[in-house]
């Protein structure tokens, strides 16, 4: 079932003319790295552990490359261009100290990542080496760098991080080190937003209302941070800063909520759901301070989750309820050229768009009994939709990654509700968050 999936995805997204995201993911075809374990020389050692393991799970996880399993590598693995050496065929074995013995089974490697850690002026200084198995040892090493970090488990960690990155843009990857997940909690006894890196470390607390807030939303930039908070047991729009902590002004329009905010890519304005007409509530736009409302939906049904086309800015994803049950809906900025994306069955809700502005991925019921929600994605020009998660129960609050490769959401699995990522063809699960009940999350990029 999932490879009969990602076969139809794979063919909506080349119909469209998309390059690479979800055509990579699933290719049978990607390079395959070799990533030995690297040691470490005097006090660097005592944070190998950390460093091998981030670099295997970083490129393991990008999207971009397959793996060489460790148990099929030569015994002897070089650290360095100078302990290679030439084959006198390229059939000859030389236990690992040839790039053709990575190339050749059981490794069958196209590319070895090799080096080694060191110390100096208290620092982890790494030497890393990225080589093409198929060209002789003298070739020019694609990546060769040193990476230099504080002496601890986190300079490990970052190091091994940097390293990676070059490793994944020879390919076409993108790092996600320095974005961020944010995301709601309930671990303190009261629902906050919290945040935490893109691979679930550093989990902080960033609200301490001690009530109920919900649907964390991020500037562009990655600066500032709005939330719906139930201070005043009405649910209002609030904004703070993400780097001095401190709330931002916002004004309020008189209603009974104010509620899903989002912003346009520029920044320049606010997406809102407000019941500020006295009905149901309906999709609003206004400053990043509040003033400056413009009404941009009138209809007498529940209109919520705008979303702002990333790319372009010109259109907005929302969930409505014209039709019936919930359902998926694009107009443009104005209110305008509305059309339904869910063909109309079950409960389409939380729509958000990937970075290149072409697909949206959104929680559905289809196929399921109401409430129970898996993720889907669509191609916005086509309406191709296909399903990326099959579990039971809740599958929500999908968000994507700056890379456009990774989707974080929440799903309700043993009892608990938990953060997840996985690769946009729904593979290579990862939870990111264990204690208390999480969800919502939102992924940011790094603050410019």
């Amino acid at each position: 079932m999932k490879h009969t999936t990602t076969i139809l995805l794979l063919t909506a997204v080349s119909a469209f003319g998309q390059v690479n995201r979800l055509d990579i993911l699933k290719n049978p075809g990607r390079p395959v790295i070799a990533i030995p374990d690297f040691n470490g020389a005097g006090g660097a050692e005592r944070f190998m552990s950390t460093f091998n393991a981030t670099l295997w799970s970083e490129i393991a996880n990008c999207g971009v490359l397959r793996m060489a399993p460790k148990s099929m590598y030569p015994l002897t693995v070089p650290q360095q261009p100078a302990d290679l050496r030439q084959p006198a065929t390229p059939s000859e074995s030389m236990g690992g100290r040839a790039l053709t013995d990575w190339l050749n089974p059981p490794a069958t490697a196209n590319y070895l990542a090799m080096g080694y850690t060191s110390v100096a002026a208290d620092q982890i200084v790494l030497s890393g080496w990225l080589m093409s198995t198929d060209q002789p040892p003298s070739q020019v090493a694609l990546v060769a760098k040193r990476y230099v970090g504080p002496l601890s488990e986190k300079g490990a960690h970052d190091v091994a991080a940097q390293f990676a990155a070059d490793i994944m843009a020879q390919f076409g990857g993108k790092s996600l080190m320095g974005s961020k997940v944010y995301f709601i909690s309930d671990r303190t006894g009261s629902k906050e937003v919290w945040g935490m890196n893109y691979d679930g470390t550093e989990q902080t607390q960033i609200t301490k209302y001690h009530s109920l807030v919900r649907m964390p939303s991020v500037s562009p930039d990655g600066t500032k941070l709005a939330y719906t908070a139930w201070l005043d047991n009405t649910p209002q729009l609030y904004v703070q800063s993400l780097t001095t902590g401190r709330r931002l002004v916002f004004y309020n329009q008189r209603a009974s909520l104010n509620m899903t905010a989002d912003f346009l890519p520029d920044g320049s304005k606010v997406l809102f759901a407000s019941s500020a007409g006295g009905g149901s509530a309906q999709i609003y736009m206004a400053n990043p301070d509040g003033s400056g409302i413009q009404r941009v939906t009138n209809t007498q049904t529940i209109e919520v989750q705008p979303r702002a086309n990333p790319k372009t800015g010109r259109d907005i994803v929302f969930t409505s309820g014209r039709t019936g049950h919930p359902q998926i809906f694009l107009m443009s900025l104005d209110g305008g050229n509305v059309q339904e994306l869910t063909p109309g069955d079950g409960e389409a809700v939380q729509a958000a768009w990937s970075p290149d502005g072409k697909m949206i991925a959104f929680s559905w019921t289809h196929g399921f009994d109401i409430g129970n929600f898996n993720i889907f994605v669509m191609d916005v020009a086509t309406k191709t939709v296909v399903q990326v998660t099959h579990g039971a129960g809740r599958n929500e609050n999908p968000s994507w990654a700056p890379d456009g490769f990774h989707i974080v959401y929440s799903a309700k699995r043993g009892g608990k509700t938990q953060i997840w990522t996985m690769l946009a063809d729904g593979t290579q699960d990862r939870q990111l968050t264990t204690e208390g009940n999480n969800d919502q999350p939102v992924w940011a990029r790094s603050i410019n």
